[in-house]
Parts: C-alpha cells; sequence; structure tokens
C-alpha cells in the first residue's frame, strides 16, 4: 500500500470509530496536554479541541491499581471524558502499556495504536500473558503505524497535526537544515531492548509543537537527528526515558532547542544529572518541570523545588500531575502543577 493510501485508510477509519466523548476541558478550544505521575513509568492524557482524548501509554500495572486510577481520575474527574477515544502504546514495556487492558474493560477505549506487536520480547517473561491482555482489549484489531504516519485526530479552525517519526527503530527521512550539533554524537552500545523501537510522536497545533518519544534511546536519537533536523525547534518537551541517560542524546535535545520540558520520572528512576546538565546547554529552554525530585540528587542538580510536582518517595506519594493548555489559535500555551498551582505562561515560537 502507498504512503498516502495509507494515511487515507487511516483517517477514514478514526472517522468511523471515534467519539467525541468529552464533556469538560475541550468546550473551550484548546488544547490539553496531562503528564500524569506513574511514578517513572509514562501515561500522558491529550484533550483536543475537538472533544478526541488520546492516551499515550499507561503506566504500570497491579500496584492495587493505582496507575489505573491515577489515570481514570483525570480522564474521568477533570477531564469529563466517557471513554477514551484513542489509546497509543510507545512500546511493549510494562511502565508504558501495563494498564491498557484493564483501562478498556474500566472506561473502553475507541481505536488502538501502536508500532506492531511483536511475537516475543526477550526482556519480559511476562510478555506473552500481558500482550495476550492487550490482543483481547483491543480484539486483535490495533493499528500499526509507521514513521511518517499521521494519527488521524480531527481538526477544528486551528489545524492540528500528529505525525510518528519513529517506530520499530525507523525514523522519517533526514532532510531539513543541517544539525549543527551532529558531531556531539558519540555512539553508546546497541540498545537491543523495545525500548530503541519506541514510536515518537510531534504534536503541531498552530504555531504551537509538542514531541514526545517514548524511550528511544541514544543511537536512534542520533539517526533521526543527523546529519540534518529533519523536526525542527519545539515548544513543549517531553523528555525522553525519564531523564535517563541512555537517551536524551544532546545532538537531539540541543538541536530540538525546547522552550520547556516536562519530565515525567520517579523518585529513583530517571532525572539523571547527565540529562539535567544537557537541558541545562538547551539555549531556549526557560523551564523545566519534573513529575518527581529525584531523592538521589542534590537540589541544584534538577529543576526548582516550584517545578516539580511530587517530593519524597513512592509510599506517600499524592500522585500530583502537570498539565500543559493550549490556546486555540496555538499562540501561546500555559503549564501548571496540579488544579491549584501557579499558571505559567508562554509564547508558542515561529518555527
Amino acid at each position: 500500500m502507498s504512503h498516502s493510501l495509507r494515511c487515507v485508510c487511516l483517517t477514514l477509519l478514526a472517522s468511523l470509530l471515534s467519539a467525541s466523548t468529552v464533556l469538560g476541558d475541550a468546550s473551550d478550544g484548546r488544547l490539553y496536554i496531562y503528564f500524569i505521575d506513574v511514578e517513572g513509568g509514562a501515561a500522558t492524557l491529550i484533550v483536543t479541541p475537538e472533544g478526541e482524548s488520546l492516551l499515550i501509554d499507561s503506566g504500570y500495572p497491579d500496584n492495587h491499581g493505582r496507575d489505573r486510577d491515577r489515570i481514570l481520575k483525570i480522564a474521568r474527574d477533570v477531564c469529563g471524558l466517557k471513554q477514551i477515544d484513542h489509546a497509543a502504546v510507545s512500546h511493549w514495556h510494562l511502565d508504558h502499556y501495563g494498564n491498557h487492558a484493564v483501562l478498556a474493560a474500566a472506561f473502553g477505549i475507541g481505536t488502538f495504536w501502536d508500532r506492531g506487536i511483536p511475537d516475543e520480547l526477550q526482556e519480559d517473561k511476562s510478555y506473552p500473558d500481558r500482550i495476550a491482555a492487550y490482543r483481547a482489549a483491543s480484539q486483535n484489531a490495533s493499528h500499526a503505524l509507521e514513521p511518517g504516519d499521521h494519527l488521524p485526530l480531527k481538526s477544528g479552525t486551528t489545524p492540528l497535526k500528529v505525525t510518528v517519526i519513529t517506530a520499530s527503530r525507523d525514523v522519517i527521512r533526514n532532510n531539513g537544515p543541517a544539525n549543527p550539533f551532529a558531531n556531539r554524537h558519540q555512539p553508546q552500545p546497541e540498545d537491543t531492548s523495545d525500548n530503541a523501537a519506541s514510536m515518537s510522536l510531534l504534536f503541531e497545533f498552530g504555531d504551537f509543537r509538542f514531541l514526545t518519544c517514548g524511550d528511544l534511546t541514544w543511537n536512534i536519537e542520533a539517526k533521526l537527528m543527523t546529519p540534518a533536523n529533519p523536526v525542527g525547534t519545539i515548544d513543549l518537551f517531553m523528555v525522553t526515558h525519564h531523564g535517563l541517560p541512555v537517551s536524551n542524546n544532546p545532538v537531539m535535545v540541543l538541536a530540538l532547542d525546547p522552550t520547556v520540558a516536562v519530565m515525567c520520572n520517579g523518585p529513583t528512576k530517571g532525572g539523571a544529572e547527565q540529562t539535567m546538565a544537557t537541558l541545562k546547554e538547551v539555549r531556549s529552554l526557560k523551564d523545566w518541570f519534573q513529575l518527581h525530585q529525584n531523592i538521589n540528587l542534590a537540589h541544584d542538580q534538577q529543576a526548582p523545588a516550584d517545578f516539580i510536582a511530587n517530593t519524597g518517595r513512592t509510599e506517600a506519594c499524592q500522585g500530583q500531575w502537570i498539565k500543559a493548555s493550549v490556546a486555540p489559535d496555538g499562540g501561546s500555551y500555559t503549564v501548571r502543577i496540579g488544579p491549584e498551582g501557579r499558571v505559567h505562561e508562554y509564547q508558542s515560537r515561529q518555527h
């Protein structure tokens, strides 16, 4: 199937299966992004101006339903959703797809998107049972995406485009201006885990641009971003792989040049000193937020206290989230911690 025909089919499919099931946030024409605390996993809920919802990853399974319940709190109680219209999996590690099946049973998921389902996963002995639950929840009808595909979310007055830029170790074409940081790449040992196969999504809403790359690792980041920069610059960056140093290659992070970064780390997972140092090098970075204080790092080696959603260890954590809110024309956005945190205001850049 040609790439253009593939995109048309995906768009038609989504228009048939998706329902606008939001009661809350979407009524004001803004794009909302919720970074949900799942204690060092990942779960990001997006609600579009057209009322569609997209959940990217779903945290850890088990733990007495902790991550499932935190996602449901945002989806149902904060956003007023009746179901999740779209659910995507960045890659096949438990801290990223652990609750897709239980959320489908408890709340409902319309359409499932992923990078394709591998037959086996050497690093996870529980994979056969977990993936069987995912297949059952999706009724064996999940849709595999490739670099260059567009996730078919509806657009309103302000165009919304979601592009797959990496998946299954493949990347979009390396077109664009030369990356001035290309010579910073120092290869790491090959990553044979599913992290390197992560699906990355670039969101464009008017001038606003947001990038999330799952757990994409160092050498694939360089494959994407050298010798040219095909992505360009961005406004909001979800720091890759919880802030671990096997990801967040300076070749990529410095070339993306985000204005704001959000790190979905845990008290002892992610938020590495090396990643913090790279963020401090970003020329346009105004602020970075962390879902958690890294309890093993000094305070001056991480985000300021006012930009950290949760402190202390997991056992006492209240699961505060971080929310980005993009203006209806995409020209500006805000970021705040929880429902009562200070609102930080930013202008989208002319990219």
